[in-house]
């Protein structure tokens, strides 16, 4: 079974990236979300009732997950669909973020279990982006109308009521925190690896909390600004993405220590200090790690290894083929150019045709 603290390994069969044959697509609205969509309740017969709610039983149980985790997800049909969601969300950002890198994310099979054993850095990113995913995914879901247990934002100076009528919702940022607090579980007290993991899920609950804008809307005769409906929003999640890989980049090396008074462990500075490596004590919003990681160059246990991998001259080759070298391609390409907008209502592009390189890396 899933361990309360793993959001990475939901599905037993299918691969985290959300590019998941046996796992429903994450509808196109949800990632354009505005906060404006109306709040639609379709009426059901019994026997659709009946029907949905099997459905939504069975996609909780072929998910991996711990007996209270499948009782959290059979109590709101929402979050089912939710918890898919992040999982796709998650994993496409952090492709996105590692594309110029010797590790791109790649989590196929093998790959994704023998990371998960370890505590590389790498490790520490995907707690971090998964976590933040899944808070992400259940306050845009409140917001979205798609909860049952939930609605807009909760804030004390915003009338539900009121944003829905002005087309103005708050993300709930507070029932999606409370949400997956509990779906993580308590904080593991011996485990260093287990307080690791549960430490970097909170870094990625945190970067979305500091991300919360608050977005108004003035009503009035004119454009007057006689009332006024605000609402908080959550920053997109290509920013979260970004400063979460800030966070890689700067990431801490930890071992594990006893605090004397409780008897718990605390994570602090490695034993033995190692060069190019910190001996600082971890702030909460640091990302931290307790495994070297491998160069990734070669295929291994953790990755395909970098060979004919498209690199960029200019950008990345060096770094990415590991001093092998690239190979240089050239290829015709065909693509639209001096696009114009023609009254109404297409768009006119001509067609051109240029010659450019593709670099790969050597075996």
């Amino acid at each position: 079974m899933l361990d309360g603290h793993v959001l990475l390994g939901w599905l037993s069969s299918c691969a985290l990236l959300g590019l998941l044959a046996c796992a429903p697509r994450p509808s196109a609205a949800y990632f354009g979300l505005t906060g404006n969509e109306p709040l639609t309740i379709l009426p059901l017969t019994s026997e659709l009732e009946e029907a949905a709610v099997k459905a939504h039983y069975k996609v909780c149980d072929r998910l991996k997950l711990e007996k209270k985790q499948r009782r959290m997800c059979r109590r709101d049909p929402g979050v089912a669909e939710t918890l898919m969601e992040a999982i796709s969300m998650s994993a496409l950002e952090c492709q996105y973020q590692f594309r110029f890198e010797r590790w791109n994310c790649t989590l196929e099979g093998r790959y994704r279990a023998s990371l998960l054993k370890r505590g590389f850095k790498e490790t520490a990113f995907l707690y971090a982006i998964s976590s933040a995913g899944l808070t992400h995914a259940m306050a845009k879901a409140c917001s979205a109308g798609r909860m049952e247990r939930c609605t807009c934002d909760e804030a004390p100076d915003l009338e539900n009521r009121e944003a829905w009528q002005w087309g103005g919702c708050g993300d709930n940022l507070k029932y999606s925190n409370k949400f997956v607090k509990e779906f993580l579980g308590r904080k593991p007290n011996k485990d260093l690896r287990a307080r690791v993991d549960f430490h970097n899920n909170l870094v990625g609950m945190k970067v979305i909390k500091a991300g919360v804008e608050t977005t108004c809307k003035c009503h009035g005769v004119s454009g007057s600004c006689t009332v006024r409906t605000c609402w908080r929003q959550l920053s997109p999640f290509h920013e979260i993405g970004k400063q979460l890989k800030q966070k890689y980049e700067t990431s801490l090396k930890v071992g594990s220590t006893t605090n004397e008074a409780t008897g718990e462990g605390d994570i602090s500075p490695p034993k033995k200090s190692t060069p190019g490596h910190s001996d600082q004590l971890p702030r909460t919003t640091d990302l931290v790690y307790i495994d070297d990681s491998p160069s990734f160059c070669m295929l291994s246990r953790y990755s395909p290894g970098t060979s004919g991998r498209k690199c960029y001259k200019d950008k990345n080759c060096d770094s990415i083929c590991c001093g092998r070298g690239h190979n240089t391609q050239s290829r015709v390409v065909t693509r639209p150019c001096q696009c114009q907008v023609r009254w109404c209502c297409y768009v006119e592009c001509k067609q051109c045709t240029q010659r450019e390189e593709v670099y790969t890396c050597k075996d």
